[in-house]
């Protein structure tokens, strides 16, 4: 396995939903490559940190110019 294939089922994984034959491959190249090793681990603290937390609400005034930030952004990326 090479480390874009791990990195394209990447979120399978994490999620427990890779075929178990797959998932041997992918802790055999896990086992060998630090920076693929990093990568899920870093997924995994993220999760952990996260998965309990409330959602936060923004200030009116901020999701407003946020929002219109990216909509030009939108309309400049993807001009007609």
């Amino acid at each position: 396995m090479k480390c874009e294939e791990l990195l394209a089922m990447l979120n399978d994984y994490v999620d427990g939903d890779i075929d178990p034959a797959i998932c041997e491959t992918f802790e055999k190249h896990l086992a060998g490559c630090n920076p693929c090793q990093v990568v899920v681990d870093n997924i995994r603290k993220t999760i952990t940190l996260y998965k309990d937390s409330q959602p936060v609400e923004l200030p009116i005034e901020f999701r407003d110019r946020l929002h219109g930030l990216l909509r030009e952004r939108w309309k400049q990326t993807h001009k007609a």
